[in-house]
């Protein structure tokens, strides 16, 4: 049997442990707030652009008989009534309908509100010692 003389810095190294501790949890908690926080802005986006779509449509006049429009007004009439009457709206047919402004900033915020408490509640602790 041969012995090989080793050097000082060698000696220095701790050895090397073969299995590896691996935490896979902390990269899988992180993928799924992800992916909440991408769902939670995908529905606000989603209302947001109807909200748009509804706008621009009175804004152009777009006939309410139309199977297409009836149905985005439909759909975002009850996103748009908690904010009917906050403003005074001049009579006649309305050419900017405030309410639907006001609603598409609220909903804006909301979903940033949302996205904000998600990431801050389940987002990793820092400056935690064990």
């Amino acid at each position: 049997m041969t012995t090989t003389p080793t050097s000082p810095k060698d000696t220095a190294t701790p050895p090397v442990s073969s299995s590896t501790n691996v935490n896979v949890s902390a990269e899988a908690g992180g993928a799924s707030i992800w992916t909440a926080t991408r769902v939670i802005a995908l529905v606000f986006t989603v209302l947001e652009v109807l909200l748009l779509v509804r706008f621009t449509l009175k804004l152009l006049g777009a006939n309410a008989e139309q199977a297409l429009v009836s149905a985005i007004y439909g759909i975002t009439e009850p996103l748009v009534g908690p904010f009917r009457g906050i403003f005074a709206q001049p009579e006649g047919t309305p050419i900017v309908e405030i309410a639907t402004l006001l609603s598409i900033i609220f909903f804006v915020l909301v979903a940033a509100l949302i996205v904000a408490i998600a990431r801050a509640v389940t987002g990793k602790r820092t400056g935690s010692t064990a």
